[in-house]
């Protein structure tokens, strides 16, 4: 038998290009690596844009401060620039498109700040949390109450993340700015006129629901405090304009006949535009019972705060 074997089964492996080869392609990872992180940090720097809006205080001494105080880094997202024609008192973080904060001193405290509106302690001031209530909007801003000038901080919902709030970082920045008492704007429908039918209300105001939504009902004493007359019901919402109720009201000022009315749970409604500048609510009328019944509420509401009242009306309050 014969028993040789070739040498060439014992001649030594040639690693050289393998190991070529895998040198070239972590090289190649770590070029993708690089070019995406340098990408990345290219649009994490690319400058925010800004739009003015009214800040009377912006140029101030004051908020030139503050600016130049502000850190380089808010909940871990740097510092940016801001784009062409850049507003003044403002200032910019931004990680990338979608994680963006801003921040703008010297602004006026918005409508929605009331006598029943829910603030919060932080940083060493006061603030307001104000959703942007815009249909696919992810927005919120912040709203230093007690503070002059006042600051207003906006950030997206990916760039606050697990943060509770995008101001916490902001107090020894905003510690020279003036402590000052600001009272609010009175509460929606507070101004409304009476036509002195409260006293058939009772009722109503007895069965109307603790919950609407996600809105939940004061009780009496917060709706008295909040500057509401008589026959008046409020539910609040983090974040969120209030729904107010009041009952015995005088005619809706901007109704005419044959205006446009909507049907819900036997309630005709009437929505009077002309009560709702400066503010995303509505204001509604319920038409044709003894006591005519007004109702503010947001827009972002739902249909949970119109069916619970209509409901509640129907069933509590005769037809005229």
């Amino acid at each position: 038998m014969d028993t040789d074997v070739s040498t060439d089964q014992f001649l030594p492996l040639n690693r050289a290009p393998l190991v070529l080869a895998l040198i070239l392609a972590l090289t190649m990872v770590i070029a993708v690596l690089f070019g995406a992180r340098v990408f990345y940090d290219r649009v994490a720097r690319q400058p925010v844009a800004m739009s003015a809006i009214d800040s009377p205080d912006a140029s101030s001494p004051e908020c030139s401060t503050l600016i130049d105080r502000l850190p380089s880094s808010l909940l871990g997202h740097r510092r940016t620039d801001i784009a062409e024609p850049a507003p003044a008192g403002a200032a910019a973080w931004s990680s990338n498109s979608t994680e963006s904060i801003t921040l703008r001193c010297g602004v006026s405290l918005p409508l929605q700040y009331t006598t029943l509106s829910h603030t919060t302690d932080a940083a060493g001031s006061t603030w307001l949390r104000v959703v942007d209530a815009t249909p696919g909007a992810n927005l919120e801003t912040w709203y230093s109450v007690n503070r002059h000038p006042a600051v207003a901080v906006t950030t997206t919902r990916a760039a606050l993340g697990s943060h509770a709030n995008p101001v916490d970082d902001l107090g020894e920045s905003m510690s020279d700015l003036s402590t000052i008492a600001v009272n609010p704007h009175p509460a929606p429908l507070a101004t409304l006129e009476s036509a002195g039918t409260e006293d058939r209300c009772d009722a109503l105001l007895s069965a109307l629901p603790n919950t609407l939504g996600d809105f939940t009902r004061l009780d009496a004493a917060s709706v008295t405090a909040s500057g509401l007359p008589a026959a008046s019901a409020a539910w609040t919402a983090e974040g969120q304009e209030p729904v107010v109720l009041r009952c015995g009201v005088a005619p809706a000022p901007g109704y005419a006949p044959g205006a446009q009315l909507q049907q819900v749970n036997d309630i005709p409604w009437f929505e009077d535009t002309t009560l709702a500048n400066g503010t995303t609510s509505s204001t509604w009328f319920a038409l044709d019972r003894e006591a005519e019944v007004a109702v503010s509420m947001p827009q972002s509401a739902g249909n949970a705060v119109i069916v619970g009242i209509s409901s509640a009306i129907n069933e509590h309050l005769p037809r005229a």
